[in-house]
């Protein structure tokens, strides 16, 4: 989920509330609470201890929750994780390291520690193009067969080399889901049960049927509303994320597209290419 801020930089807890709302009513089948996603690198301790508490609230066990926990210092994170509250949630998914660019033993050692002390499941999260480091298809599976805690993966590597050898070696009830929304239906013809979405945000609809079709196996099928949102991904990306998809959400009403800096909104140019590709959709 994104976090909807207020004009002037607060959290706005009336739009994420519509948020959590909307995205329930599209069909999801979880939430994930501040991840990337979810601005988490700008938000405060106190802020996000409040966000979760909100949400579980909120959602009051409609679906499953997941809390993102995640940093580049070991020691903060494995406190975090320790100090969380659980209520109302059944997972934390944790980025690998980023900045530190650690070697595949420093990786495989950050999950060791987190594993040792969290009282949820695991979620693994592997995205290359912001951590600055990949977490190899090797590491994946070491750490799946070692912690039975450590149950799946959100893969955003867009390494499908490496995605053939997760799945080929992963042990069987390892969840293998896509962090990537251009390239989920060819995940999940290769396995993944489901994706971690961006677009989902806007479209929760649109997106949560595709995955059901893929689901079914009938790939064939699912292509049309693959094709469809090709765009509309493209859009959400183009200005970085998550300016676009909180453009979306502001066009269709759900909240604001207010962001913290160093991130900002999307040009004028890119909304009214955003606002014409919902319009398209949604006609559909």
């Amino acid at each position: 989920m994104v976090t909807p801020f207020t004009a002037d930089g607060q959290v706005d807890y009336a739009g994420l509330e519509n948020l959590i709302n909307h995205l329930i009513d599209g069909g999801i089948d979880y939430l994930v609470s501040l991840g990337t996603t979810g601005e988490s690198a700008t938000l405060s301790k106190d802020e996000k201890k409040k966000i979760w508490a909100f949400t579980a609230e909120k959602v009051n066990k409609r679906v499953n929750l997941v809390a993102g926990i995640a940093g580049n210092n070991t020691y903060e994170v494995v406190e975090a994780v320790k100090e969380f509250d659980t209520t109302g949630y059944s997972a934390i998914l944790s980025a690998s390291p980023h900045y530190n660019k650690p070697i595949q033993e420093g990786i495989y050692q950050h999950y060791k520690a987190i594993a040792e002390v969290a009282p949820l499941p695991i979620l693994l999260y592997n995205v290359p193009g912001r951590t600055g480091s990949n977490m190899t298809a090797e590491t994946t599976v070491r750490l799946a067969r070692d912690f039975k805690n450590i149950i799946g993966i959100k893969e955003a590597s867009g390494n499908f080399d490496q995605f053939n050898h997760i799945m080929r070696d992963k042990p069987e009830d390892f969840l293998f889901i896509s962090g990537d929304d251009p390239v989920t239906l060819p995940m999940m013809a290769l396995g993944a049960v489901g994706v971690i979405s961006v677009v989902g945000n806007a479209l929760p609809r649109q997106f949560s049927d595709m995955i059901r079709i893929c689901l079914t196996g009938d790939f064939k099928a699912a292509q049309k509303g693959h094709y469809d949102l090709i765009e509309f991904t493209r859009l959400m990306f183009v200005e970085g994320s998550p300016g676009g998809v909180k453009t979306a959400l502001k066009q269709l009403g759900v909240c604001g597209d207010t962001l913290r800096l160093p991130l900002v909104q999307v040009p004028p140019a890119t909304a009214d290419k955003i606002s014409a590709e919902l319009k398209k959709i949604l006609a559909n």
